[in-house]
């Protein structure tokens, strides 16, 4: 059978990640303690709100960061695959925070249409401004990642609702502070929590999907089973498994039944060829079965 298990690129890659994550967990750690006092000085529900919002972005973050130390230390050889499988769960538990933000996001916005607060405008403003810029650099901060992590998506998309929170937060202090218009708040409030929602919901499904190792999104089992049986000397394929391990890890398993003739290693070169030029899947492990007298043999690749 061929087996990849070759853990070092994901470590580097996770490793690459940390610095990014680092530095953004502390903007937003510092910032959102800045929130919550001038938000409580100020009386203003919405920068409190905001600063909660921070609070997840924060736990996201650190949860994000342990995922990488730990996955990146495991040395126990009884985990085969290391501890990759941390970072997708980080990215499912950042997924039910951010549910949680949203839905009491829009249920303290209905509660301010019946009771609309009056805070002053100017304090609100500035500070609102001074954390749309914390979440703007570590937005930037977390992109490169967000494409090749999911661990660090997860925390992406945390600092993505926060940055369009405090985008709120700025246009509903100066709502307040040029007309006094009190009702902007909570309209500002439903519509952050109806962008976080289908987010949100999208990170926890991809998540999910991972550990219940289903086929990645874009792949499709019947192609691979095309692609397989086109391989020269290939004359059935069955027990045909796709899965993830984590981002960047896809891995496959299947039985080949050779051709009586072919050479099973010309076969198996073929095979693992395809999978990793047409489907991006460089973990394979592959059985190869002769056809006419069914004996099987395990070819390392």
């Amino acid at each position: 059978m061929g087996a990849g298990h070759a853990h070092g690129p994901a470590v580097s890659s996770g490793r690459r990640h940390l610095r990014p994550l680092v530095i953004a967990f502390s903007l937003t750690a510092t910032f959102m303690v800045v929130e919550f006092v001038v938000g409580f000085w100020t009386g203003s529900l919405a920068l409190i709100s905001d600063a909660a919002h921070m609070g997840t972005d924060v736990i996201g973050l650190g949860m994000a960061m342990a995922a990488i130390l730990v996955a990146s230390r495991s040395t126990d050889p009884q985990r085969t695959y290391g501890l990759y499988r941390l970072e997708v769960l980080a990215a499912l538990a950042n997924g039910v925070l951010l549910f949680g933000v949203a839905g009491w996001v829009l249920v303290e916005a209905v509660r301010r249409f019946s009771e609309p607060p009056e805070v002053p405008g100017l304090p609100l403003l500035v500070t609102a401004v001074l954390g749309l810029v914390v979440n703007v650099i570590s937005f930037r901060l977390l992109a490169a990642g967000a494409k090749e992590s999911l661990n660090v998506r997860g925390a992406h998309l945390e600092v993505l609702g926060d940055l369009l929170g405090s985008v709120g937060v700025v246009v509903a202090a100066v709502v307040l502070w040029t007309t006094g218009w009190s009702y902007v708040d909570p309209l500002v409030g439903v519509a952050i929590g109806l962008f976080i929602l289908p987010r949100t919901w999208r990170l926890s499904r991809q998540a999910l999907r991972i550990l219940l190792e289903v086929a990645p999104p874009e792949v499709e089992i019947a192609q691979v089973r095309d692609a397989l049986l086109a391989v020269p000397g290939v004359a059935a394929v069955h027990d045909l498994h796709v899965w993830t391990i984590t981002s960047g890890m896809d891995s496959a398993s299947a039985h080949v039944v050779v051709e009586a003739g072919a050479d099973r290693d010309t076969v198996l070169t073929g095979v693992h060829a395809v999978l990793r030029e047409r489907f991006e899947v460089t973990h394979a492990t592959i059985q190869c079965e002769a056809e006419r007298f069914g004996d099987e043999e395990a070819h390392h690749a």
